[in-house]
């Protein structure tokens, strides 16, 4: 079976690929074990040339590169500029960390000298995501990379011609052959890269169902995984709220990438007081919303990136309204050609309803009242997903509160949830483990090697 590139704007065939046969993986894993092990010998200062070359490259070729991910994808094509430029910026900015965040740790234990030295693991898999269908990927590749480590990648099938891109920018920028690769498989092959003894690590975006899959044979096998898996992500306004400021973030934290995202606001909390008001003002912003052509520059929504994700999306609005929900707006998939859903509210769907412990991928936001703050950091909680968080409040004591009691890998404060370079990212529970960006990503993939010298006995002066 072909792997195919489809317009989820207007369902054409774009591209078809015939996926590797096993012998050409082997011999791409092979490349790339070939390419780690003189990789090492590459200066930091080389690797950090390529890497601002390659920044240069995404920058120069922004509006390429953009209407590729929206061709493939459907993400709204402003939005995608926004990506690849933030790309251009996680390359920098491990080209300007790397080797601060590699430079030995001196340890004082006494008597002996005793540091620590970061060295790289080798080849590691990424199974990447298409919602993000750049930025997942550099997010990975920058510190990978920079560390010394050799990438493969495994894309979303529905992005090939995104991921055959990647590798191509990766090549020009000067890296050495087969320090990273896109592998053209399918699903059913991903169990071979990682069974290969010389892959020894694997970083995965993407489902729950993925992320089982893989962490379960990556353990079995005793090697590193991180996973960044789905989010159900709070996003709490209490009454002392800048109102207006509130409602907008929260009409943006929901449907960014036209929804799409792990870490968009899924269930919007609101104080009791405030809440009728909220509600009126989210409603009419989200009505408001420009569905459309993603390769117009003033649509806002573009449609979803498959078919599938769109029958999967209107069957939990469906299940949702039969557990009680009311629809605000929205709520029924738009007929005609693409893969295009409203934005659409629910409001009063029963906390403990399914659809509440559930992902939903897309421009889909549930309603709740809250009593009071200890109600809305109860609810907040009440969900296996411990991704991040939005919390809108002027009052320091509950600023406080929030970011200690809320169980997740981030708690924004006035502030929508996003990914940043200088930032470590990632969660807990069913979200996932392990971190991404900052220093602390790029020694998800490192040796912290304990280096302990101590004195010759001969040097030492005789005891009294």
């Amino acid at each position: 079976m072909s792997i195919q590139s489809v317009n989820p704007a207007n369902g054409v065939l774009l591209r078809s690929f015939t996926p590797l046969t096993d012998q050409a993986l082997l011999e791409k894993i092979s490349l790339a074990q070939d390419a780690f092990a003189h990789y090492g010998e590459v200066p930091l200062s080389h690797r950090a040339l390529c890497m601002r070359k390659l920044a240069d490259l995404l920058e120069r070729e922004t509006a390429d590169l953009a209407a590729l991910i929206t061709a493939e994808m459907g993400k709204p094509v402003a939005q995608a500029r926004s990506e690849i430029v933030k790309c251009a910026s996680v390359c920098r900015y491990y080209a300007d960390h790397a080797e601060r965040i590699l430079a030995p740790e001196p340890i004082d234990i006494g008597s002996s000298d005793a540091y620590v030295r970061w060295y790289p693991l080798g080849v590691v898999l990424a199974v990447m995501p298409w919602n993000f269908p750049f930025w997942q990927v550099f997010r990975f590749l920058a510190p990978a990379l920079m560390a010394g480590n050799a990438g493969l990648l495994k894309h979303a099938s529905n992005v090939p011609q995104c991921a055959i891109a990647i590798e191509e920018l990766v090549r020009r920028a000067g890296f050495p052959r087969g320090t990273f690769q896109t592998l053209l498989i399918h699903v059913s092959q991903v169990e071979t890269v990682l069974a290969d003894p010389r892959v020894v690590a694997a970083t995965v975006t993407g489902s729950e169902l993925a992320g089982r899959a893989i962490a379960a044979q990556a353990g079995w096998l005793i090697k590193k995984t991180v996973l960044e898996l789905g989010g159900s992500d709070p996003f709490i306004v209490m009454p002392s709220a800048e109102f207006d400021l509130a409602v907008a973030a929260a009409v943006r934290a929901r449907c960014i990438n036209s929804g799409q995202s792990c870490i968009a606001a899924k269930r919007v909390l609101v104080a009791e007081s405030i809440y009728d008001s909220f509600a009126a003002g989210f409603v009419a912003a989200m009505e408001a919303l420009r569905v459309g052509d993603p390769m117009r520059e003033d649509t806002q929504i573009g449609p979803l990136a498959t078919a599938a994700q769109v029958r999967d999306l209107d069957a939990q609005v469906q299940a949702a309204v039969r557990a009680g929900g009311r629809v605000l707006t929205g709520g029924k998939r738009v007929p005609g050609a693409g893969n295009y859903y409203p934005p659409t509210v629910l409001a009063d769907v029963p906390r403990t309803a399914d659809v509440c412990r559930e992902e939903l991928f897309g421009p889909v936001a549930l309603l709740f009242r809250v009593c009071d703050i200890d109600d809305a950091i109860s609810l907040a909680n009440d969900t296996p997903f411990g991704l991040a968080a939005s919390a809108w409040t002027r009052s320091q004591a509950e600023q406080r509160r929030l970011a200690a009691e809320l169980r997740c890998g981030a708690v924004f404060i006035n502030e929508v949830v996003a990914s940043d370079p200088r930032l470590p990212f990632g969660g807990i529970k069913r979200s996932g483990y392990g971190r991404e960006l900052s220093a602390a990503g790029m020694r998800e993939f490192l040796n912290a090697k304990t280096v302990v010298v101590a004195e010759p006995v001969s040097a030492k002066p005789p005891a009294l």
